[in-house]
């Protein structure tokens, strides 16, 4: 009786295991198309974000290339000691929060506020034209657009500067001056991304239930009403998540598009993180410790995302995670 009591045991027992195994390689055979798709981009950020994360321990080193990783010496922490204490640090840290504090005031709320402007378009054929001509900027690379304000804003021959000499006005540098750099960068931004930022909101903004609409209008609300009291609080997620991304990239305002604007006239200015690590670690060859200045962004973001999603989180919004 024993013996036989205990088989049974181990015969219930067995496929309770395999039923708990067998979700998974039930969702692989029935989703194998939807995997195999997503593989390529999972395989783009496991070679170019996540591998090269091991080459970060130079960033501890004072690493020679003819010696590799494993055999430059260690340093400690004398390259963070380095980035902390140098002067131009402050200098790095100010233009960036600046810089990234005028994209978040300036920048943010306008594809909100666009994507509520063009909902409200009831013709579809000049709906789909103001789309696709605010979206073409997006597909121009920064040498272009940089290009495009270089011949618009340059002192000798420049449209905006003959205009104003046309007018009787002093030209103004606006490609040298340190006044005029920051404006110049959020215009840019501004030109470029604000008809691609709207997607993701036109997107959210299709999924509202109409039923609400209907029911606003039956209570005798007009269209402000129903976009402050129906259509902001449906996408309000979306903005909470998008805003938690972008205060992530704090400190990574891009190289190419601050490169391209910086000059011995305007570095005070102009200088970013970005740049800083090209110049340190390509043009001088400091590359532990353009390292250093890399880990710090990388460490910095990470904790502004936990922290943000955490106080959003606090505040009954999803979050990112």
């Amino acid at each position: 009786m024993k013996a036989s009591s205990v088989a049974s045991m181990d015969v219930r027992v067995e496929p309770e295991l395999q039923r708990k195994a067998s979700p998974i390689l039930t969702s692989l055979k029935r989703n194998k198309l939807l995997y195999l798709m997503i593989f390529p981009g999972l395989l783009y950020f496991i070679v170019f974000k996540y591998l090269p994360m091991g080459g970060l321990v130079i960033a501890f080193q004072d690493y020679q290339p003819y010696l590799g990783i494993t055999g430059s010496p260690w340093v400690g922490l004398k390259h963070f000691e380095r980035l902390f204490t140098e002067p131009t640090f402050f200098m790095l840290l100010r233009n960036t929060l600046i810089l990234f504090a005028m994209n978040i005031v300036f920048f943010f709320p306008l594809p909100i506020i666009l994507a509520l402007m063009l909902n409200e378009v009831r013709n579809k054929w000049f709906k789909s034209a103001v789309q696709t001509i605010i979206y073409i900027p997006h597909f121009m690379s920064w040498v272009i657009i940089v290009s495009i304000t270089y011949v618009f804003l340059n002192v000798d021959g420049g449209v905006i500067n003959e205009l104003l000499a046309v007018l009787g006005f002093n030209k103004i540098s606006f490609l040298t001056s340190p006044e005029w750099l920051r404006t110049m960068y959020i215009g840019q931004i501004i030109w470029k991304e604000l008809g691609w930022s709207t997607i993701i909101y036109l997107a959210a903004i299709t999924v509202v239930d109409t039923q609400l609409y209907e029911a606003a209008e039956m209570d005798g609300a007009g269209r402000w009403r129903k976009t402050w009291h129906i259509t902001l609080p449906a996408i309000r997620p979306v903005i909470i998540t998008l805003l938690i991304l972008k205060i992530g990239s704090t400190l990574d305002l891009g190289f190419e598009h601050m490169y391209l604007l910086l000059n011995s006239l305007n570095r005070e200015v102009a200088e970013i993180f970005d740049t800083y690590i090209y110049t340190a670690g390509l043009k001088n060859g400091q590359l532990s410790f353009s390292t250093t200045v890399g880990l710090f962004k990388g460490v910095v973001g990470l904790i502004l995302v936990m922290a943000s999603n955490k106080l959003a989180k606090k505040f009954g919004e999803d979050g990112v995670y």
